[in-house]
């Protein structure tokens, strides 16, 4: 049980670093044809192009439970949990609380809060991934905390 807690909070952490990666050499990649209209809304619809991404962690997630279910991968729970619980996140930090898609925690305005927005507001100012910054989500560097 301790190892699968472990596990669990070890794939929360190394998620950041995959939607990172993710973000910065797939979106604004060979797949910012997804990804262009959350920087740049071109259309009158409440879905972007860009919410297909979460697809594939889904995908992942469920292919974990079903490997630990037919006991195939033991740890498959925990690494399915993990997966979910930072798309979670994820979706409450960056569609929820950033960009307001649910009129939601529009007071937060703690230090974390602000800190987050100000990162992901230098994120949207450059669009390429060559001049881009700040393509993880949860954790931003420490100069967007300061005053």
């Amino acid at each position: 049980m301790l190892l699968q807690i472990l596990v669990f909070f070890i794939t929360f952490i190394v998620m950041e670093f995959m939607a990172w990666f993710t973000h910065k050499y797939i979106m604004h990649g060979f797949l910012w044809s997804l990804h262009s209209d959350h920087h740049k809304k071109d259309h009158d619809s409440w879905f972007e192009r860009n919410d297909a991404f979460f697809i594939f962690y889904a995908v992942v997630s469920i292919g974990c439970f079903l490997l630990w279910q037919n006991g195939i991968f033991e740890l498959g729970i925990a690494v399915g949990l993990g997966i979910f619980a930072y798309g979670l996140a994820y979706f409450i930090v960056h569609d929820i609380f950033i960009h307001q898609r649910f009129k939601l925690f529009r007071n937060a305005n703690n230090i974390y809060a602000k800190g987050v927005r100000r990162a992901h507001k230098m994120h949207h100012k450059h669009v390429g991934k060559g001049d881009g910054e700040c393509f993880g989500m949860l954790f931003v560097p420490f100069k967007y905390f300061k005053k």
